[in-house]
């Protein structure tokens, strides 16, 4: 099977599951990468929290910022409520910028991560990022914006209105009638935008050497592993990353290092046209059209 053939079967894949998908496999030894239209650009949801734990980490570096300065979380003040995390507190909670990175990067902690937008507005970080070389990511609004969506509006049993609002209130150019869904209201980027900021992260050169590896160090601890991670993660591998989801958007971005020393860049962004919020099977069809392009690339490599 021929590249453009197997890119073609593996868009199908997608959309037989219901998925739209902007996919981006880089390996990071040679550059060589597959993508499935890699340069759509989508609301990013969670994935914010990645961009946002560089711009701190360098800001500590740079003297900035004190890790170690405990900020006071307050429950009644909470702006990203959730399942996990500072939301669930029923007490004040003094937490050091080091914990509060920690909580939003490996637990995906809302709370957590507006506690460091207090520190560093979102137009800093897009700054940030900018200043670093990183371009395609824009940062716009906190993740306490990610919980005021349709899906917060209705009950438990009318969930799937919201999604269904999510899949069909979008316009061609991408605007859509729910802020966090329109790419020109919300935090956005494309599949190759977050894996070049991947690339920048294990292959640092305008990002300092030590803000990189503490950032790789919080996506390696990662505790949200049910998207890609089967499909990546063994022994003879590590595989870092954070996931994003809201409504009908379902991403996750990483990277997987082997022991033979290749590394490959992931990023898979995807919308889903179920109206479903729960929808294992489309993780877990993500996982494999990955790991397909990820297995094209290593036979690429095999056959020099």
């Amino acid at each position: 099977m021929t590249t453009e053939s197997l890119l073609r079967e593996q868009r199908r894949t997608l959309a037989d599951g219901g998925l739209r998908g902007s996919v981006l496999v880089r390996d990071l030894r040679t550059g060589e990468e597959l993508g499935i239209d890699p340069d759509t650009e989508l609301p990013v949801a969670s994935l914010v929290k990645v961009p946002l734990a560089l711009a701190t980490v360098e800001r500590i570096r740079r003297g900035e910022l004190d890790g170690a300065a405990a900020l006071e979380v307050r429950p009644g003040e909470v702006t990203s409520p959730g399942p996990t995390g500072l939301s669930r507190f029923r007490h004040p909670a003094r937490i050091a910028v080091d914990d509060l990175l920690y909580l939003s990067t490996c637990l995906s902690d809302g709370t957590a991560a507006d506690t460091l937008f207090g520190l560093t507005p979102p137009a800093r970080v897009t700054e940030i990022l900018h200043g670093m070389g990183v371009r395609g990511i824009v940062v716009r609004h906190t993740t306490g914006a990610l919980n005021d969506t349709p899906a917060e509006r209705f009950d438990a049993a009318d969930a799937h209105l919201a999604q269904a609002l999510a899949i069909d209130a979008g316009t061609g150019g991408r605007g859509h009638r729910v802020p966090q869904l329109d790419v020109t209201r919300a935090n956005s980027g494309t599949a190759r935008a977050y894996t070049d900021l991947l690339e920048a992260l294990w292959r640092p050169s305008a990002i300092h050497p030590e803000a990189a590896a503490r950032v790789r160090g919080l996506m390696a601890d990662n505790l949200l592993r049910h998207r890609l991670a089967p499909d990546f993660a063994s022994d003879l591998s590590t595989w870092s990353s954070k996931t994003g989801t809201l409504l009908n958007l379902r991403h996750e971005i990483g990277v997987v290092e082997h022991a033979d020393g290749q590394c490959f860049a992931v990023a898979v962004l995807t919308e889903s046209r179920v109206p479903a919020a729960t929808q294992p099977g489309a993780d877990a069809l993500m996982g494999r059209v990955a790991r397909t392009l990820r297995d094209e690339l290593r036979r690429h490599w095999r056959g020099r």
